[in-house]
């Protein structure tokens, strides 16, 4: 019995040193991290609203973490190519991904894609959008189911605008006609500034808006606001209801910004990044910022953007495959 639990005492040893050193090593990581420039890729054009944030967190955490970080600008086939320059990444910490929805989105809407979405491991959602249901005014519309109600009258003959194909807005828009039962037209624009002058100018009936392009114009009598998409009101605007307390379910997604690093990089400066993250957003100088940009700051850790991404992944599977969109 002796020589025998000498021998798995023996096999059990290197495996326990293995673990130790493991365990080190996530600790050194961590206490080391980081030790040289930590560039920050997004996906998307400078001067956007993702763009914008990246630099606004970037700048933060530059000055907590001591090290220089650079933003670098990656457009391209809606925002793939960034992305997989993340996702391909060593697993150091040193290339981070400021990704939006459309990173959840793109695998429903693409048939092939260079990189898997578990290929990115999250570090903190920083902020969460919706989509505005607004109308012209002069329409006379001023609930949901008054436009509702005038659709079903007229069928085919009104419209609504998307900030663009396959976007959010265009998804949120499809899975409103089938929970209403309307036949209304699709009117994709690039952008949610030509898509807001557009309903200004009354080429629109109805118009899906990301709250950040139509907060410049909430309080404008040209509009009347119906209804926004996601969970819950918008701090800003809290006389208007959801779409699930207008009777309307299953547009409770919310648009986001957040931080990814490649899924190699050690938990442990995933936890440090999420950390710092989250810290910064909760700041109130942050929190400033980004709720003047008609965003609800987050500031979440990487556990609670993990089960954001699944959730919202399943979502936006379903609504893509019941509308039947895609970019292939």
């Amino acid at each position: 019995m002796a020589i025998t639990r000498r021998k798995t005492l023996a096999r059990c040893l290197p495996l326990i040193a293995l673990a130790a050193a493991c365990g080190m090593g996530g600790a050194q990581a961590q206490d080391s991290y980081p030790s040289k420039p930590i560039r920050v890729i997004v996906p998307y054009p400078a001067g956007g609203g993702t763009d914008t944030i990246a630099r606004l967190i970037g700048t933060q955490l530059s000055q907590r973490l001591g090290q220089p970080v650079v933003v670098e600008n990656k457009p391209g086939a809606s925002g793939i190519l960034g992305n997989d320059i993340v996702a391909k990444a060593p697993g150091d910490g040193y290339t981070v991904l400021m990704g939006i929805t459309a990173l959840v989105q793109i695998p429903a809407l693409y048939k092939k894609v260079p990189y898997k979405l578990g290929d990115l491991a999250p570090v903190s959602q920083i902020a969460k959008s919706a989509d505005l249901l607004m109308v012209p005014r002069s329409s006379g519309v001023t609930t949901l189911q008054q436009f509702v109600d005038k659709a079903k009258a007229a069928p085919g003959t009104l419209n609504y605008g998307s900030y663009g194909n396959a976007t959010s807005s265009h998804m949120n828009g499809e899975r409103f006609k089938q929970k209403a039962g309307i036949d209304i037209t699709h009117i994709p624009y690039q952008g949610s500034g030509p898509e807001m002058a557009a309903l200004l100018g009354g080429q629109l009936t109805l118009a899906f808006v990301d709250a950040t392009g139509a907060y410049p114009h909430i309080k404008s009598d040209k509009v009347n606001i119906l209804a926004i998409t996601g969970s819950q009101r918008h701090p800003a605007l809290p006389q208007v209801p959801t779409m699930t307390e207008s009777g309307y379910p299953g547009l409770e997604a919310n648009g986001w910004f957040g931080m990814f690093v490649p899924a190699s990089t050690p938990k442990a400066i995933v936890d440090k990044l999420g950390a710092e993250v989250a810290s910064i957003v909760k700041s109130p100088e942050l929190n400033k910022r980004l709720t003047d940009m008609g965003l609800i700051a987050v500031g979440s850790l990487p556990d609670d953007l993990k089960a954001q991404v699944d959730k919202d992944a399943a979502h936006w599977k379903s609504v893509a495959e019941s509308a039947r969109i895609s970019m292939d």
